[in-house]
């Protein structure tokens, strides 16, 4: 017994599995006075209260003041954005602000459509090549509208920014949201444009879809090149805001880029802890013929 524990304490300080570190993509436009917003919202407000060094403190110091609307930039619409009954920020359960991360790449149909809207046949090319949509997933539509950013003209498509009936940017379909949430019971729905309904909307059926079904809701969402279609998690924090309707997020994403270097790790320690065990076996059984002997 003596021998197979030093043999175990060999094995521990001679191997060290070597664990993958997992990728975090930052899915965030900067916020500041360029961040898209509706045309109805006011502006962003950064104002600097005090920056520089301070004699009562001898340091540096800084303080500053901002404000800006709920539905500005990169941020999630609570389901009360379109809804009466629906959760408002601060009533959204944190479990329902991250997710496996879905990712439908549609910028080659965007770009010969800006009115483009994600159809139920995309997600089934999507489940096509990387199987079904997790449930309780957060999916983001991918058609390139982040690189316009924060050129308004591009963004609205229009040099009318003001006038939303000439909007043009791509979304999502009415009936795709209503695939997701009925068939894969997704938590949120997102765009890398600035709205889950797509710019020529009248009604925002999407909106209204999500909000009574208490999904949220993410736009102006960035860098989804970055990311892989499939195998990612999400993550939306939000500011606790009570009674929000919206609110900016730090939207991020993870992902294991070398997802099989930890089970390659632990089948080549498993194998040592094998070789270590049969050394020991076949010394105790040495030392017992020569103990009878």
């Amino acid at each position: 017994m003596d021998l197979l524990m030093i043999c175990c304490c060999a094995f521990l300080l001679t191997v060290s599995p070597a664990y993958s570190k997992p990728r975090i993509v930052d899915l965030t436009h900067k916020q500041d006075e360029d961040s898209i917003t509706w045309p109805i919202n006011p502006s962003y407000n950064f104002t600097v209260l005090l920056r520089g060094f301070s004699k009562k403190y001898n340091a540096w110091l800084e303080n500053n003041f901002f404000a800006m609307p709920e539905h500005m930039g990169t941020h999630i619409d609570a389901p009360s954005h379109f809804s009466k009954d629906g959760w408002r920020i601060h009533q959204i359960p944190i479990e329902k602000l991250y997710g496996p991360g879905v990712i439908i790449n549609v910028k080659s149909k965007a770009a010969n459509d800006p009115d483009y809207r994600v159809s139920v046949d995309d997600l089934m090319a999507w489940e096509e090549k990387h199987g079904e949509i997790p449930r309780h997933a957060v999916v983001l539509m991918n058609s390139g509208w982040s690189d316009k950013y924060p050129n308004k003209t591009l963004i609205f498509g229009t040099p009318h920014h003001k006038d939303t009936s000439k909007f043009h940017f791509p979304s999502w379909h009415k009936d795709s949201v209503t695939w997701l949430i009925a068939k894969r019971q997704v938590i949120a729905v997102g765009v890398d444009s600035p709205s889950t309904d797509y710019g020529q909307t009248k009604t925002f059926p999407c909106h209204v879809i999500m909000g009574k079904n208490n999904v949220v809701q993410i736009e102006n969402v960035a860098n989804l090149d970055n990311i892989p279609e499939s195998g990612s998690t999400v993550y939306m924090p939000v500011l606790k805001i009570f009674d929000g309707s919206g609110g900016p997020t730090r939207l991020f994403g993870t992902y294991d880029d070398e997802p099989n270097k930890t089970n390659a790790a632990m089948h080549i320690t498993s194998a040592t802890l094998y070789m270590y065990l049969l050394i020991a076996i076949l010394i105790g059984e040495r030392y017992s013929v020569l103990n009878l002997s």
